[in-house]
């Protein structure tokens, strides 16, 4: 396959060989014939130029600056040369210099050479990293959590706009952006997913069928490699599962999920919206669901998933869409566009609440404008499609928005921030709302008014130092001492372990009595400040040994040495 630098020689010398060509020829006729070109010393003999003189005459000449006429005065013959040379010289340099702006602003060439520093600025990561196919709305979300969170994204889109935004987010860490289709397998070869340090590929176009060509070039490329991606389509979704070790997000299913667990599990609904940064969520303060008649406007790929979830949950809600002529199980099927007209029809003064799916956003907000006319108390569920009109639906103040980026944005970070999440939170529906109250409670008592911040490490050498040396050492530590302040040591930090993965099993919720072990995987939520001080003590071993024993160990030989020599004082005192 051809290398980034070939690829970029190859435009060059495409559009710079007739330029070199005109360069050469005029070079070496000016050389030769100013070699050839008679002379005369001072004493009248006819002499010649030697090549090595007539080359540096001709160089500095060929660039308009002169240093007189070398080795001795030049004859006439050679004065007359001098002058065609002169001109020879100027028209092939500005010839020259022309082509080469043309060069440097041909697409193909900046193309080769944006790939190129692409590809060299990817090859220096050391730490893992993702790719992220496509830089839209859902794109650009994920790119700010990875960077929240400290994780590095590499970005292919073919929107070279997109490339150019990403230049100017201020990123915690680099994220390289590459303008290129991504279903290439160049690209996707360029972007590393064949490095050992790529951990997945995120494939996020508004595309199905792109995202699912994307999904097999990634596969064929690496067979390993985990892949995330975005798919509503019933027939691409069988395509992706069939690949293997495939993630796939389906927006509009995740919704109805979330909206069937605010029914039935509320106070889980709430804990899982902190833990994605829900920015109109507090913890601890769960959304009421009403279970009463509901109209769903919009029979969609959103409104068919909530139709779903609610039959399940009990709920025969109204339907009203255009191109909905019957729904099995539907208390009503009015086949409009919804209105103020079609909305009363359908019984929106006694309803308990409404949903505006459409695809359009212009239309659920005017559905939204007429529910408020008619029903301001009802509870209001809108589709919003489009990020930039985010301000307009703050404004419209539904109680729940599904923004398909930020849905499909948060689920994929939890799955790049630890699989052991979802694990997590399908423990606490399994236990019930009591065992969630009990562990949100805890959670609040360490962070307060702050928001849930999550985080995994394993207890190793790269990420624990300290700790890993410590438990090899053949001594225990348990989770309560591990999360003690150093600064009171009668108080913790604010880190809730959450899961432990160990030995292929997870335990759920451990206690503070619970061992910690070598090669640990540990889910916490907490701080980021916890998180900082919990990393610095695990990999600073007199901060451990001062957790475990409450007493400040003495630091550097001189000072080990001088408390060595003052117990044999005390030694030899007591005998």
């Amino acid at each position: 396959m051809t290398s980034e630098l070939d690829r970029v020689s190859m435009v060059v010398l495409r559009y710079m060989r007739g330029p070199v060509f005109v360069l050469i020829a005029v070079y070496a006729i000016g050389i030769i014939g100013m070699a050839l070109v008679p002379g005369r010393d001072a004493e009248g003999n006819v002499v010649y130029m030697n090549l090595f003189h007539s080359f540096y005459f001709f160089t500095y000449t060929a660039t308009t600056i002169g240093y007189g006429e070398i080795p001795r005065a030049f004859s006439d013959e050679q004065r007359l040369w001098a002058i065609v040379c002169v001109y020879m010289g100027v028209v092939a340099w500005l010839y020259t210099i022309g082509s080469i702006f043309r060069l440097v602003q041909n697409r193909h060439f900046l193309l080769a050479l944006n790939e190129r520093r692409f590809a060299q600025e990817v090859r220096r990561i050391q730490h893992p990293f993702y790719i992220i196919c496509g830089f839209g709305d859902t794109g650009s979300l994920l790119a700010r959590g990875l960077s929240d969170h400290w994780l590095r994204g590499v970005i292919i889109d073919i929107d070279p706009d997109r490339i150019k935004a990403l230049g100017l987010r201020d990123y915690r860490v680099s994220m390289p952006g590459l303008c290129a289709d991504p279903t290439i397998p160049r690209y996707l070869e360029d972007a590393g997913v064949r490095m050992p340090n790529c951990k997945g590929v995120v494939i996020l176009t508004v595309d199905d069928e792109v995202n699912t060509r994307i999904a097999v070039m990634a596969r064929l490329l690496n067979p390993d490699i985990h892949i995330l991606c975005r798919s509503t389509a019933k027939r691409h979704i069988e395509h992706l599962r069939s690949l293997g070790h495939v993630t796939i997000i389906n927006p509009f299913e995740i919704f109805a999920q979330l909206l069937s667990m605010a029914i039935t599990a509320p106070r889980l609904h709430n804990l899982n919206s902190c833990l994605v940064h829900n920015p109109n969520v507090q913890l601890g303060k769960s959304v009421e669901i009403p279970t009463g008649n509901w109209i769903i406007c919009g029979y969609g790929r959103m409104g068919k998933w909530l139709y779903r979830h609610f039959v399940l949950n009990g709920i025969r809600p109204v339907v009203i869409d255009p191109e909905a002529t019957s729904v099995e199980g539907a208390a009503r099927v009015i086949s409009s566009h919804a209105n103020h007209e079609t909305l009363q029809q359908a019984g929106l003064e006694q309803a308990a609440g409404v949903v505006a799916g459409t695809d359009n956003d212009h239309d659920n907000l005017s559905i939204l404008m007429c529910v408020n006319a008619i029903n301001p108390d009802i509870f209001t569920i809108v589709r919003q499609n489009r990020h930039e009109n985010q301000i307009v639906f703050d404004a419209a103040k539904a109680d729940l928005v599904l923004q398909s980026s930020l849905t499909t944005a948060r689920r994929v970070l939890k799955h790049l921030i630890s699989p052991q999440v979802q694990m997590f939170l399908d423990y606490l529906r399994d236990q019930g709302e009591d065992i969630c109250e009990q562990a949100v409670e805890r959670l609040q008592l360490l962070i307060g008014d702050q928001r849930p911040h999550l985080w995994h490490f394993r207890i190793n050498n790269e990420e624990a130092a300290a700790l890993s040396e410590y438990l090899r050492s053949g001594k225990t530590l348990t989770l309560g001492q591990l999360g003690r302040d150093p600064h009171q040591l009668d108080s913790s930090i604010a880190c809730m372990p959450f899961t432990i993965r160990r030995d292929g099993e997870c335990l759920m919720l451990p206690t503070d009595s619970e061992p910690v072990k070598l090669d640990d995987d540990i889910l916490c939520c907490g701080t980021e400040a916890g998180e900082n001080l919990l990393s610095a003590t695990m990999n600073n071993a007199y901060t451990l040994e001062y957790l475990v024993s409450g007493h400040d160990p003495v630091r550097g030989s001189f000072f080990r040495w001088l408390q060595g020599r003052g117990r044999q004082g005390d030694e030899q005192r007591t005998g």
